[in-house]
Formats: C-alpha cells, structure tokens, sequence
C-alpha cells in the first residue's frame, strides 16, 4: 500500500508541477497580450487607409477635370484648327476676285472657283476650311 500511495503521491506532485507550468505560460500569454495591442493597431492602420483613400479620391477628382478640359480643348481645336493661314496663292487667287481676309461668301466664292477644275476648287475650299475662313 506504501507504494501505491508513494506512486499516488508522485503522480500528485507531477500533476501540480505540471498545472503550476501551464498556469505561468497562460500568465506570460496575458501579459504579453496586454502589452500588445493589436486592435489599436488595426484601428489606426484602418484610419491611415481612409486618409489615402481621400487623397486619391481629391486626386483622381482633379485629374478627370484636367481629362474634361483637355477633350472640350481638343473639341474646338477640331472645330477651329490650329493653322489660321492659307498659302500665298489661295490668298492671291481669291483676292483678284474681291475675296479678302475674313468671313468668306460661299457664293462669291463658288463664282471665284468657276475657272478651276473639280480637285483645285476642292483643294482651295479645304485650305479656307482649315483657315477657318468659311463654315
């Protein structure tokens, strides 16, 4: 029986050495959760993403209304291009027949052209056209 009790008593002491081990671990474990703070970091890393998230909404705003500017830009240049000059011949051409600078007649400018053949009328309406002289 002494030895039962003996090995009764050493599985005992095992068992407390044991549980005493495990209840230091789960001791560490709290502690060191504690003086983490894992949550207060999730918090501010979720703030500093709606901080970025901000400016790349102010930025992306900005750059669609650059996009606006330029296509409303690139619109009138289509309407109004960018060469506002006619060759020397043209400009000659039409002045012999009373046609200056400015807005262009289409009529006086079909009796100007009766002379020329199909492609010359063709050509000289497209230089005024890209002169901007005539709509």
């Amino acid at each position: 029986m002494e030895n039962n009790e003996q090995a009764v008593m050493e599985r005992v002491e095992t068992a407390a050495a044991l549980l005493e081990r495990t209840l230091n671990r789960l001791e560490e474990r709290v502690a060191a959760a504690a003086a983490l703070s894992g949550e207060v970091e999730r918090i501010s890393a979720t703030v500093e993403q709606g901080r970025r998230e901000a400016e790349l909404t102010e930025k992306l705003a900005a750059v669609e209304r650059e996009l606006a500017e330029v296509k409303s830009a690139a619109t009138q240049n289509a309407l109004h291009p960018l060469r506002k000059t006619m060759p020397a011949s043209t400009t000659e051409m039409l002045a012999k027949h009373g046609i200056g600078e400015g807005p262009v007649d289409v009529r006086t400018l079909d009796a100007a052209l009766t002379g020329l053949s199909l492609e010359q009328r063709i050509a000289v309406k497209s230089q005024l056209l890209r002169a901007g002289a005539i709509a």
